[in-house]
């Protein structure tokens, strides 16, 4: 299974660098495409670069060439995580100002499985309606919104919840017995 991973420059990095983890170790084949402004955010929350997730085939936001920019090109699907709201208003509106939100139009147009991980609150009614707009295109809107029912001990735990429903969205989980 062949998924694109979009980073922006919302605050959450950590949910993108779990998921991207655990996306290869469920042995997928992960591509990943940062906004500039995801590279920084992504250093300064966690002092990691792209560099530091070698398994991940990356391309360059700017590159409206490469293959996620295409429906020609086959993926399964595409999460951004986080999704900032410039991106999902982007997205929601058919704008394609870089790779990142052409990659997910794409998976729109090709009816693909696009999910979006929002980091944003309060939300103002603009933001709501687009949101509303891309569920009505077939999105998930995933919010990071991690439960407390399971007596988190850390914010690892947290992170880990919402980032297996992410992954829960490609793969379903086996049942435990």
């Amino acid at each position: 299974m062949k998924i694109i991973v979009g980073i922006t420059g919302a605050s959450g990095s950590i949910y993108a660098i779990t998921l991207l983890r655990e996306l290869f170790e469920q042995s997928l084949e992960v591509f990943g495409v940062c906004s500039d402004a995801g590279k920084i955010v992504m250093k300064e929350e966690c002092g990691v670069s792209q560099e530091d997730f070698p398994f991940v085939n990356w391309y360059n936001s700017d590159d409206m060439f490469s293959l996620p920019a295409s429906g020609s090109n086959f993926f399964d699907g595409m999460v951004i995580v986080p999704c900032s709201m410039n991106t999902l208003s982007c997205v929601a509106n058919g704008l394609s100002n870089n790779l990142l939100q052409r990659a997910a139009t794409v998976m729109l147009k090709e009816s693909r499985k696009l999910v979006v991980v929002p980091r944003e609150t309060p939300l103002s009614i603009i933001q709501i309606e687009a949101m509303s707009k891309l569920a009505a295109a077939g999105t998930i809107i995933l919010p990071a919104a991690p439960a407390f029912y399971k007596k988190p001990n850390s914010i690892q735990d947290l992170v880990n919840f919402i980032t297996n429903r992410i992954t829960a969205q490609f793969i379903k989980p086996t049942p435990k017995q």
